[in-house]
This record gives C-alpha cells, sequence and structure tokens, in this order.
C-alpha cells in the first residue's frame, strides 16, 4: 500500500491550516471592530468559499493560477513555476475552501470577548499587541481551537477545488480523496475502504484530541 496519499494530505492540511489560521484571525480582528455595513459586506466576500461548489472554487482559482492567465503566467515566466498540477497548488485551493471555517469562528470569539478586559489592559499601560496575545487570545481560545480544528479537518478530506487546480498524479500530487475516486473508478473498492478508515481514524483522533484539551482547559478555569 503506497503511503504517499497520507503524507501528501498531511502536508498539504497542516501548511494551509496554519496559513488560514493567521489569516483568518487577522481578518475576525479587524472586521470584529468594522462598522456593521463594511462588516457585512466583508463577511459575505470571505465566506463565499463556503457555499460555492469546490468545483466552482476550483475552477475559479484555475482562471487566476492556470499557466495561461495573469498570475499563472507570470510566475511561469519569471521563476518558472507552474501553479497549477504540483502538489503544493492543492495548498492554494485547500486554504481558500477552509478560510471561512477559520475566519467566522475566530470572529464569533472576537466579538464575544468582554472589551473591559482589553480597556484595564490599557489602563494599566500595556500594549496593544500584549493586551492581544496574553488577554484577548486566551479569553478566545475556545473559538480559535475550534476553528484550526475544523479547518484541519476539511483541508485533510478537501476533494473538489484539490482535483482540478491540483489532479492526480500518483506519487506526486494524489491526496486521500483524490485516490479514493480514482480507486473507486477503476473497481478497487477494497483499497478505497482502506483509505477512507485512514481518513476516518485521522479525524477522530483529532476530534478527540481536542475533546481532551477543552476538558483540560475547564479544569485549569476551575
Amino acid at each position: 500500500m503506497d503511503w504517499y496519499p497520507l503524507f501528501n494530505s498531511l502536508r498539504i492540511a497542516a501548511v494551509s491550516t496554519v496559513i488560514v489560521f493567521f489569516l483568518g484571525i487577522w481578518s475576525a480582528y479587524y472586521i470584529a471592530k468594522a462598522p456593521r455595513a463594511v462588516k457585512g459586506l466583508l463577511d459575505v466576500a470571505l465566506t463565499l468559499p463556503l457555499v460555492l461548489p469546490p468545483t466552482v472554487v476550483g475552477y475559479l482559482l484555475l482562471l487566476i493560477l492556470g499557466p495561461k492567465r495573469i498570475a499563472g503566467r507570470w510566475a511561469l515566466e519569471t521563476f518558472g513555476l507552474r501553479l497549477t498540477m504540483t502538489w503544493w497548488s492543492a495548498i492554494f485551493a485547500t486554504a481558500v475552501v477552509i478560510f471561512p471555517l477559520m475566519y467566522r469562528t475566530a470572529r464569533g470569539a472576537f466579538e464575544s470577548f468582554d472589551e473591559t478586559l482589553a480597556q484595564a489592559g490599557k489602563t494599566l499601560g500595556l500594549s496593544n499587541t500584549f493586551i492581544f496575545w496574553r488577554i484577548r487570545m486566551p479569553a478566545c481560545r475556545q473559538g480559535i481551537l475550534a476553528g484550526t480544528v475544523l479547518a484541519f479537518a476539511r483541508a485533510l478530506g478537501e476533494y473538489g477545488a484539490t482535483s482540478m487546480i491540483a489532479g492526480y498524479t500518483p506519487g506526486k500530487t494524489a491526496t486521500i480523496s483524490t485516490t479514493v475516486y480514482q480507486l473507486w473508478r477503476t473497481n478497487e473498492d477494497g483499497l478505497a475502504l482502506r483509505w477512507v478508515l485512514v481518513n476516518l481514524a485521522i479525524s477522530t483522533v483529532v476530534l478527540l484530541a481536542v475533546n481532551l484539551l477543552e476538558r483540560k482547559e475547564k479544569r485549569t478555569w476551575r
């Protein structure tokens, strides 16, 4: 059994989750403080990938990153890099798909934060950076953690956009999801089921780890 799809899926999910972790927190923090009209427009724009079919997201990315498109042609001519049909191409697609999960959960956490804590920190002469990382983030960690885990789990199982922008090449761009589909197409149901079970096992372990962390946090706060 070739374990490359597992390795590739894990690194794509890990890298894309790290990217959306910081982008999602940054976007959520500033948009949560924006005027209602601006917040509504930005919220719709940033949440669109959550409701669009993944294949549509993949198609839109191809219009930007394809070798004959603006960004794709520029990267190819300037650096000799193809932005499609490589393993790391899937990071673009996966990051776009999972970003709304991180953004919305982080925004909800920031909006429920008690701003009097931040104001109290300012009266003590604490910097905004210190208040953000040492007061705001710890108070919002439940939502941040939930968003991070949801994003990672979704990235691990992403198929539609990934298959369009990275394709399926065994040993190069194959992921668990694309491998399951290809095995199903070739009537190799036994191997396909093995990969499904691998994905289920990883997702279960991740969710159990989160539950244990949440219980530990509750005990700490008590």
